[in-house]
């Protein structure tokens, strides 16, 4: 064997290299989910020899006749029993093209909430529908959701075509109904796919049975989506303080935080509350002091600064134009507790570190997940999983800004002031200044 040259790749180098995206599964009960994320695992060649033994010999056990994929989705003994997927689940897997990191949410309206934390760090959302149903509730309740979280594309997956014979006028009428509802909601970038989960049509390979369909697969979509929505790395610099560290005995003083947007340098000019300015002096992390010159958004990182400022938990420091502190804002929210949120209702509201006293001045409407029905305009609350355009009140000025590039910034949660349970998971919209409606 020749030795190695500086040319050779590894197996790893060539994986680190692929473009990572992150996906989301979403649809109603028993549409099949579970059932295709085992069969996009299964097809590429993503599950271990003794977990496939394993799910082999349950299914076996259930009496299944072949192989149960559901079974390497559902691994909770509670959704085994019911038949159900309960939580969000993450899955790792990769092929020649791209690695993927994919949120298998849950399809019952009550866990609504997961399913929202799963597409809230998506790119792009796979929803699934039963083809003997067609497009539901749910599926337009999962696409809001979509539209509201900035995810521009979404594949429709219509499962189970098998069980309607493969009949072409049934697919062309879901896909139909979804392209009307998508284009409402501002999804600009769709896909439909018919497929059947179970048989292994056009999930990773092409069906033999839809001579009808000459369009790509579920998988090759995924493989070559482009990925339009701003990285969060290309926002301007934020990092709201987690901790301030300070040595006894010594002048040292760091702001510890993760960097949520953007990228930050040593000699770079960050500004803090009240417009002040100052430079970056030392960027440490876990592997010590002046570890790196250079960190990017999901560092943890500590900075030093060249200014002696009296900064404390939930300040932020950030890099380019400095979002302006408001106290009044709007933002849409979706509901996460079976406890009404009402108008005037006071909570505690969670903006990156910060955590500050705040209230819901008004709930100015109920966004209809029926494409037939109006907004409700006159909500005396808000009920669990409801989606809603609220306005909100703070005791303290938030340096708040857009909800932008997956949650990078912009998102916020509602707290309940007694119990600390979380209310709503929320989206900045406008920010008003005083006086301005």
């Amino acid at each position: 064997m020749s030795a190695p040259t500086v040319n050779d790749t590894t197996a790893t180098d060539v994986i680190a290299e692929r473009e990572t995206l992150r996906m989301c599964t979403a649809g109603s009960v028993d549409d099949g989910k579970s059932t295709f994320v085992g069969r996009l695992l299964h097809d590429t060649k993503s599950v271990l020899a003794d977990t496939l033994a394993s799910v082999e010999r349950s299914s076996s056990d259930r009496g299944f006749e072949g192989l149960d994929l559901s079974l390497l989705v559902d691994s909770l003994r509670a959704e085994r029993e019911q038949g159900i997927t309960i939580d969000v689940a993450y899955r790792y897997f990769a092929t020649d093209e791209r690695a993927f990191i994919l949120a298998d949410t849950p399809g019952h309206v009550q866990y609504t909430r997961n399913t929202v934390t799963g597409m809230s760090t998506s790119q792009v959302v796979v929803l699934l529908v039963d083809a003997r149903h067609g497009v539901v509730e749910q599926t337009i309740r999962h696409l809001t959701i979509a539209s509201l979280l900035g995810v521009r594309s979404v594949v429709l997956a219509v499962n189970k075509i098998d069980l309607v014979d493969y009949s072409e006028d049934v697919f062309r009428e879901i896909e139909s109904t979804f392209n009307a509802r998508a284009e409402e909601l501002g999804v600009s970038d769709t896909y439909v796919v018919p497929i059947s989960a179970l048989k292994g049509d056009n999930v990773v390979e092409s069906s033999t049975n839809m001579d009808w369909y000459t369009g790509p697969t579920v998988l090759s979509i995924l493989e070559t989506v482009p990925v339009g929505a701003r990285r969060a790395r290309e926002l301007d610099f934020r990092l709201p303080i987690q901790y301030v560290i300070r040595e006894h005995g010594s002048d040292y003083r760091g702001y510890a935080g993760r960097i949520e947007a953007g990228t930050i340098s040593v000699g770079d000019t960050v500004t803090a509350p009240q417009g002040r300015e100052t430079t970056v002096t030392h960027i440490d992390t876990a592997d010590g002091l002046d570890a790196t010159e250079t960190a990017t958004t999901g560092d943890s990182v500590t900075l030093r600064l060249a200014a002696d400022i009296d900064l404390v938990r939930g300040d932020l420091l950030a890099a380019g134009p400095r979002p302006e502190a408001v106290r009044s804002f709007d933002a849409t929210i979706v509901a996460l507790t079976e406890k009404d949120l009402t108008a005037g209702q006071t909570v505690k509201v969670r903006y990156g570190a910060a955590l500050v006293r705040g209230r819901i001045s008004a709930i100015e409407r109920i966004i209809s997940l029926d494409s037939a029905a109006e907004d409700n305009l006159s909500p005396e609350a808000v009920a669990l999983n409801e989606i809603a355009h609220v306005r909100i009140d703070t005791a303290t000025e938030l340096p708040i800004e857009e909800y932008a590039a997956r949650g990078a910034v912009g998102n916020l949660l509602l707290v309940d002031k007694a119990s600390g349970n979380t209310l709503a998971a929320g989206l900045v919209g406008k920010r008003l200044r005083e006086g301005e409606s």
